[in-house]
């Protein structure tokens, strides 16, 4: 019977072997526990966050809504023949109205787009049409900060008056609403400009402030549903938040671009390019204002 010679070079390759195996184990291991960590730490972040998200909505909620009840209320007390009181009680209304119309469209976009059910609907929109309807819709909030918007049609049509692009007339105009409300939230100057050009087949709409700016890192966070710039309650500058990941999303959704120019304290510029839709959609409807779609047998400068 042949014996096994063990021999002491064989027992030390044998042990460093194991040695190593547990070492490797050991790290593995360790990587893992490291790993847990962080998703335990980004668990809770995202908890909070959430928790700061639907406390600031509530607020965005609940305070115009309480606006519109009380001035609501005060004109049913109004002497009679008092209409100056009455109109701007109405005027009063309409804004809290407006503000209150501009969260939910953001709220139900989000929860549309979480949800995996948003679809482009493709009409001939007005782009230049459109931003002017929104910046109507801010009047109050422009008279307040006595800012100015300044419109810039580049696209070559400009004494034709007109300028249809096929795009998602309501998701472009809460996409651009979302923009200058940012653009109005954030400045310190006296302007807005928002310029409407082509390039190629594509639409580009860029919108600059002259505001606070925006930081590198802040750069990378201003697009996450879940995340404010200044979180503070009594914060003088709400957002950006919410209306922004909705941007995004829908910049996503028509296979776009969205970009950022920004120096702390000295402004900062949203650029978005939309493409054409590809040529094998067809399309009749036109929409002048971001919210209906109408059809007209007059011939159109469409892009």
């Amino acid at each position: 019977m042949n014996k096994e010679i063990i021999t002491d070079e064989f027992l030390l390759n044998e042990l460093r072997k194991r040695f190593q195996e547990k070492e490797k184990a050991i790290g593995e291991l360790e990587s893992m526990t490291e790993e847990l960590k962080n998703v335990n730490t980004k668990l809770k972040e995202s908890e909070q966050l959430k928790s700061h998200f639907i406390a600031n909505i509530n607020n965005e909620i609940i305070n115009p809504f309480a606006s519109v009840l009380g001035l609501s209320r005060s004109i049913l007390d109004v002497k009679a023949n008092d209409w100056e009181k009455v109109k701007y009680m109405a005027k009063l209304i309409f804004v809290e109205a407006h503000n209150l119309d501009f969260q939910l469209k953001n709220i139900f976009a989000a929860a549309e787009i979480e949800a995996g059910r948003v679809y482009p609907q493709i009409s001939n929109v007005n782009v230049v049409q459109v931003v002017r309807g929104v910046v109507d819709d801010f009047e109050n909030d422009l008279n307040s900060k006595r800012l100015t918007v300044d419109i810039i049609n580049q696209t070559g049509l400009a004494d034709k008056g007109t300028f249809f692009f096929k795009t998602d007339a309501e998701k472009f105009k809460l996409i651009i609403s979302n923009l200058i409300s940012n653009a109005i939230k954030f400045s310190k100057g006296t302007t807005i400009e928002v310029s409407v050009s082509t390039e190629e087949k594509d639409l580009v709409v860029a919108i600059k402030d002259y505001g606070i700016g925006i930081s590198d890192n802040n750069k990378k966070l201003i697009f996450d549903r879940f995340t404010r710039l200044d979180a503070g309650i009594n914060s003088i500058n709400r957002g950006h938040g919410l209306g922004l990941s909705v941007v995004k999303a829908f910049i996503d959704l028509f296979e776009g671009d969205i970009k950022i120019e920004s120096q702390l304290g000295k402004g900062s510029t949203f650029t978005i390019v939309i493409p054409e839709p590809d040529g094998s959609q067809h399309i009749d409807g036109y929409s002048s204002e971001g919210n209906e779609i109408f059809f007209d047998d007059e011939e159109m400068e469409v892009f």
